[in-house]
């Protein structure tokens, strides 16, 4: 992946109360509660616990950061920073952390510049993260995804008749289905598509499209819902 900017991934992460003693978890998720105390904080600190999977498997030596505070813009991440690597696995544990309200958790996609984060109303905040003395806060595992997967028509720049148009890529490994967008320059063009379910590697516009230019892309999901690619970057094309 060549962008070198935070992707954003909703996770609809929300803070709930302590589940047993000596820890605590920040969703009522099953997969937060499960998880087992690697690490007994340091006394007056606090430490933070998740886990990384790609395609329902752990993911080892991922960089992962609790931030103080949350930044759209850039990264993620703000004010102070405390950093921690996956373990075989995908375990990660943020040791001695001072007790305070933390903005972001992000986590680097691969070896790329690319970060995911959860938030809250549909982007426009960071999740919180409240970090409890002698406590260890247990967060919801992190899915990442890739963005390799392969747009092969319409090709970049390609110049097209607005009948019959038909998209098409490459299949992706594990792929159950695929999610395609399709997004005109003209915003009051009623020929878009938005997360179009494919189960297969095309699709055919039901109708022509109008004149202009179009941007799309496409997700690739395992049978888990959970998203396993993304197109490289978004493909232009014009209909003449």
């Amino acid at each position: 992946m060549t962008r070198k900017v935070a992707v954003f991934i909703f996770l609809s992460l929300l803070v709930s109360g302590c589940v047993k003693r000596g820890t605590q978890s920040n969703t009522n998720s099953p997969d937060a509660k499960s998880q087992v105390e690697k690490v007994k904080p340091t006394a007056g600190t606090g430490n933070v616990q998740g886990k990384v999977l790609y395609n329902g498997k752990p993911v080892a030596n991922i960089d992962v950061r609790l931030c103080e505070k949350f930044n759209r813009f850039l990264d993620g991440c703000g004010g102070q920073i405390y950093k921690a690597k996956t373990d075989q696995d995908g375990d990660y544990v943020i040791t001695n952390v001072p007790p305070k309200e933390y903005e972001a958790i992000t986590v680097r996609i691969f070896d790329t510049d690319g970060y995911v984060f959860a938030t809250t109303s549909f982007g426009i905040s960071a999740t919180k993260y409240n970090v409890q003395a002698d406590k260890t806060l247990f967060v919801d595992p992190t899915n990442l995804f890739k963005a390799d997967l392969k747009l092969t028509d319409p090709k970049a720049g390609s110049n097209i008749s607005g009948d019959a148009v038909e998209f098409k890529w490459d299949a992706y490994p594990d792929a159950a289905y695929y999610k395609l967008t399709l997004t005109p320059d003209n915003h009051l063009s009623e020929s878009r598509y938005t997360n179009q379910r494919v189960d297969g590697t095309s699709f055919k516009a039901t109708k022509a499209l109008d004149q202009g230019g179009y941007q799309w892309k496409v997700e690739a999901f395992n049978a888990a819902d959970k998203k396993l690619a993304e197109s490289a970057e978004d493909i232009t094309f014009n209909v003449q």
